[in-house]
């Protein structure tokens, strides 16, 4: 039952909410936001075996795939989509679903949250197998298209997670692996966009990350596999050359432009002094990974 949850009961220090003066307000809701982050190191333990199984599954060529509906949805399909400039990698090795489809990234879908048929049809259409890990993400922890989800990925062999925001939650029923957030009642009641929202948010930063991180996108502790697709991602890239190498801008963005504009070949051609050939096949034969190739 909803009123049986922590998400959804009243905050008794937000009991006068509409009569605060408004820097009252925001001192109320950062004082709420400083606890997220202490809850969510108890998880951490769970937290890296899902991370450990999400650095396998992108070993034998899995993909990490989020489900969830309305902010839980969104939050998913957030996290997968930023993954691909920051890391480099293609739009297929994460992903997110959200119950509606897209126009319910801005768009409440009324009843798409209820179905887990839906779940099953969305995850049928990427063509989930056992290679893959799929989380599903529900502050409440109840929502009926996660639960479908994660049973069908369940029944394929897929490994599973669930993320909820409630102690013994429903979901963390149907999954393997059971990360539960409990951030408590909101300053806003039910409004699990705030404190709810934000503990999701982080936990998925630090699975994704700390993934990308275990299969090699980053050197030290730079994304070296950022693409640089504008102007200012060019010039980061170059930089991060420089922090990495030592050499002088001029020096790393001739280099970046001799190793076709990938910043991973360019640190190994100056740190090994080898050929722009030499570097891919080093990296090529480290995994991607910087410190082994040189």
């Amino acid at each position: 039952m909803l009123d049986k949850l922590a998400t959804e009961r009243r905050n008794e220090r937000t009991m006068h909410l509409d009569d605060m003066a408004v820097e009252d307000m925001l001192t109320v809701m950062n004082a709420e936001d400083q606890t997220v982050a202490t809850v969510i190191r108890q998880e951490i333990p769970v937290i890296k075996q899902v991370v450990e199984r999400v650095i396998q599954a992108f070993q034998v060529g899995g993909r990490l795939i989020y489900i969830g509906a309305g902010t839980s949805g969104r939050l998913g399909v957030l996290d997968a989509a930023e993954c691909v400039p920051t890391f480099g990698v293609s739009p297929d090795m994460v992903v997110g679903l959200i119950a509606g489809g897209e126009r319910a990234l801005i768009k409440a879908v009324e009843g798409a949250e209820d179905s887990k048929t839906l779940a099953v049809e969305d995850l049928q259409a990427l063509k989930v197998n056992a290679n893959d890990t799929v989380i599903g993400i529900a502050a409440s922890g109840r929502t009926p298209y996660v639960i479908g989800g994660l049973d069908y990925a369940r029944k394929i062999g897929a490994t599973t997670a669930a993320l909820s925001c409630n102690k013994q939650a429903v979901i963390s029923e149907h999954a393997e692996f059971r990360i539960e957030v409990e951030t408590g009642p909101e300053v806003l009641t039910g409004s699990t966009r705030l404190k709810a929202g934000t503990a999701q948010k982080l936990v998925l930063n630090m699975i994704s990350t700390a993934a990308m991180i275990g299969v090699g996108k980053v050197y030290q502790n730079l994304m070296v596999d950022v693409q640089s697709t504008n102007e200012k991602l060019e010039v980061r890239a170059k930089r991060m050359i420089v922090e990495a190498t030592g050499v002088d801008f001029e020096t790393a963005a001739r280099t970046f432009t001799s190793a076709n504009g990938h910043v991973k070949t360019a640190i190994v051609m100056i740190l090994a002094d080898i050929s722009y050939d030499e570097a891919v096949e080093r990296l090529h034969r480290a995994n991607g990974f910087v410190r082994d190739a040189l």
